[in-house]
């Protein structure tokens, strides 16, 4: 499948890709690059190609690799939209189509062995079959090369169960390496087995996987999972030729532009720390003058580039209506300097220039919420979102790209040595930021009417009306103590039987005067 084919094109010219990919990758990929590369016009620019990330190998990191267990496989793709790393992948072909496939296959150990990535779900087949189509096979494949084993696909799947971690071995590896290699003669998954309106589904097609994994992230970076739906969903829409980023430096950039690999297949530069916003103006103007309004232009950075060093610069971009998109990576610190304070960290959080001790109990200021901010400079579509909440995260991106102005896309995003969590949590922890009020989720979309009370929507919030969101079965109350004890960053807020601090209890309180703020723009109130 070309998805996963190699790197983008350019101009013979301007970067010869050929000699690119052989010589300069090559000599990385073996070792002997700092040695034996000349310093040539090839090298000494540090322009990487689009989409050199496809050749980068992390196969010798992980002990485990997620296995697919067909038979209770339902074709939700959480697993393919959750993955950091464009390691796990699905695909939708038609029975008779698959068949015809499988029969070319000699061996028959390894045609049983691709018959079994594939599951016979009631969305892709008995649903196909009523609309009188071929019913549908659904396949799940994981490329090793890209697995870096954090296990959120297995998270991801949950009570489904059909995904579970088995050791690496010699020869499961090369089982792996296979069915990979099958997975990519197969055709893009027609459109008629791709339901649009299950938003989800958009990672089934080829214009959306412009993220091809082979990054630096962290195992389960929450991060690199917002970049791939991002650019999934503006690419489903627009295509590879419809977009571009202007990436604000932090993890983001250092991860994505490790030389001389690149996961993105779409056109993109590196600002300084803090003036991706500035510079986005800059290529919004030349492109708005070179007939290219329609095409979408991204400037991206954390909490610290975009609430911190970089706040007059969005701020300017936001009040001048410029028709360019914002995406802000909300980790709460600088977590590509090694998780310092920022101002969107949470007071009592424990982070570098804050750090809990006698003296100082973390973090004493409040959190600045930059999206009510930017909701004040007038027409701005606003949206706080999570990859947890899968449609809403979707939606936001693709009203963001059709909204005729600025538009900022603010999403909490797990990190994991900074947060003090596991690697397979991203998501779990997105959802209960947002379930607990920590990071509430909404939209403020100036289409909807005159009012801010028109304009705000609190749906994916639970328990919208009510303080606290209560679990109807147990009777839980979920508010911030319960956010705060599932994370390491706080673990010095609670005493050794368990009771929060003072401190974290003002958070706490702290919390939900937002919450009310935001049930009161609302008209909820």
């Amino acid at each position: 499948m070309s998805q996963n084919g190699g790197a983008g094109t350019v101009e013979e010219t301007f970067l010869d890709i050929g000699d690119f990919n052989e010589r300069i990758i090559g000599a990385y990929n073996d070792g002997s690059a700092e040695m034996g590369l000349e310093a040539d016009v090839q090298v000494a620019r540090s322009l990487v190609p689009a989409g050199t990330g496809v050749f980068r190998d992390f196969s010798y990191i992980a002990p485990d690799l997620p296995d697919f267990y067909n038979d209770k496989c339902v074709g939700c793709m959480d697993c393919v939209t959750d993955c950091p790393d464009t390691a796990i992948l699905g695909v939708a072909i038609g029975e008779k189509e698959l068949e015809s496939r499988l029969a070319q296959v000699s061996d028959e150990k390894e045609r049983n062995a691709l018959r079994a990535r594939f599951s016979k779900t009631s969305k892709f087949h008995k649903q196909a079959e009523k609309k009188g189509l071929d019913g549908a096979m659904f396949g799940i494949f994981v490329d090793p090369s890209k697995c870096k084993g954090c296990e959120e696909c297995v998270e991801a799947c949950g009570t489904h169960a059909s995904l579970g971690m088995i050791p690496k071995s010699k020869e499961n590896l090369e089982e792996f390496r296979s069915s990979w290699d099958f997975y990519k003669t197969l055709p893009e998954t027609p459109s008629e087995y791709v339901n649009e309106k299950f938003l989800a589904d958009m990672m089934l097609t080829e214009r959306s996987l412009l993220y091809v994994g082979g990054a630096g992230s962290c195992m389960g970076c929450g991060e690199a999972t917002a970049l791939r739906m991002m650019t999934a969903a503006t690419g489903f829409q627009y295509g590879a030729d419809g977009m571009g980023i202007v990436a604000s430096t932090g993890c983001n950039t250092v991860y994505t532009s490790t030389y001389p690999y690149n996961p993105y297949l779409v056109p993109w530069t590196n600002s300084l720390f803090e003036n991706s916003s500035a510079v986005a103006m800059g290529v919004r103007a030349r492109w708005n003058q070179k007939g290219l309004e329609k095409k979408r232009l991204w400037a991206i950075g954390g909490d610290g580039a975009m609430l911190d060093i970089g706040f007059q610069s969005l701020s300017r971009m936001l009040a001048s209506g410029a028709d360019i998109n914002v995406l802000i990576l909300d980790t709460q610190v600088y977590s590509n300097t090694g998780g310092q304070a920022s101002t969107s960290t949470f007071m009592g959080q424990d982070a570098k220039m804050s750090q809990v001790g006698k003296v100082i109990p973390g973090k004493v200021e409040h959190r600045k919420e930059i999206s009510t901010i930017a909701m004040m400079h007038g027409d701005v579509y606003v949206a706080q979102t999570t990859c947890a909440h899968t449609n809403h995260f979707y939606k936001a991106i693709m009203d963001a790209n059709a909204f005729p102005g600025p538009a900022v896309v603010n999403v909490y995003t797990t990190c994991q040595p900074e947060h003090g969590v596991a690697d397979d949590v991203s998501r779990q922890q997105a959802k209960l930021a947002a379930d607990s009020r920590a990071f509430p989720v909404f939209t403020y979309d100036p289409r909807r009417g005159d009012s801010i009370k028109e304009r705000m929507n609190l749906t994916g919030n639970p328990s919208p009306n009510k303080d606290w969101f209560e679990n109807a079965k147990t009777g839980e109350v979920c508010d911030f103590i319960t956010f705060a004890r599932s994370e390491g960053r706080f673990a010095k807020q609670f005493d050794k039987d368990g009771n929060p601090s003072e401190l974290l209890l003002k958070t706490k309180e702290g919390r939900l005067r937002n919450w009310h703020l935001l049930q009161e723009l609302a008209g909820m109130r």
